[in-house]
């Protein structure tokens, strides 16, 4: 049987509501939620938004830096890139990944580098100018402890992130990760980060502290959006758990 016909048998299986099971870390240890087919659409549709408001369009390549595990937001971000008809390319978030990460910058010339990380840093410090190379990339989302390395180095590059089970994603006004405020109830108690699932969220998730520092800052953002951001004390040294 050919590809297609595969596929379009597939399509008309029943497919249960679960896509993902999502284990995160949080303040006392890790936790266990689902992820439904019906909700992994509605974040694609909220990272496509993000990502559109970044400039990403028809024609352009991108880099993705993306680990297996992280499919509950990466397979979002997929989606994305699809929607707005971004061809892409994924390397692992991991160090020992740097190379392909190294290869895929120079042969795509990307337009975007997404989920950047300080591992794939420390590993292309020693073969490449860093900051000669992710400069000239208009777009660059990257993870919190590769924030400050970037931006030492001149590079503008913006927040995302795995928050828990959320996702931040910072705009170009570069003032902290947004989070879905109808999927999300995000905040903060004593200086450390807390989630919960908000109201459109069919998975039940109590609240949950994270152990993460870090402020929560509501209100409309420069750039239009009235979702929550996230500062972490982990992307910006200068911000204490209680500042």
């Amino acid at each position: 049987m050919a590809r297609a016909d595969t596929l379009a048998r597939a399509k008309t299986l029943d497919r249960p509501e679960l896509a993902y099971l999502v284990r995160f870390r949080a303040a006392d240890g890790t936790t266990d939620m689902e992820l439904t087919w019906a909700e992994l659409a509605r974040d694609t549709v909220w990272v496509t938004e993000g990502l559109r408001g970044h400039g990403l369009a028809a024609g352009q390549r991108a880099l993705l830096n993306n680990s297996g595990f992280e499919g509950f937001w990466g397979h979002a971000v997929i989606g994305a890139l699809r929607e707005l008809k971004v061809t892409y390319g994924i390397a692992e978030a991991m160090g020992w990944d740097h190379r392909r990460t190294a290869v895929f910058h120079r042969e795509l010339n990307p337009h975007a580098v997404i989920g950047l990380s300080a591992e794939t840093l420390e590993g292309l410090a020693g073969a490449a100018d860093i900051a000669e190379m992710f400069r000239s990339t208009s777009v660059v989302l990257a993870r919190p402890a590769a924030l400050p390395v970037l931006r030492g180095l001149g590079v503008p590059a913006a927040l995302i992130t795995a928050v828990g089970p959320a996702l931040a994603l910072e705009c170009p006004e570069r003032r902290g990760g947004h989070v879905n405020a109808a999927e999300w109830r995000i905040g903060e108690r004593d200086g450390e980060l807390f989630v919960a699932a908000g109201e459109q969220r069919t998975s039940s998730l109590p609240e949950t502290p994270l152990g993460i520092a870090g402020r929560v800052v509501t209100g409309r953002c420069a750039c239009g959006g009235e979702d929550p951001r996230v500062l972490l004390a982990e992307a910006d040294p200068s911000l204490s758990p209680r500042s």
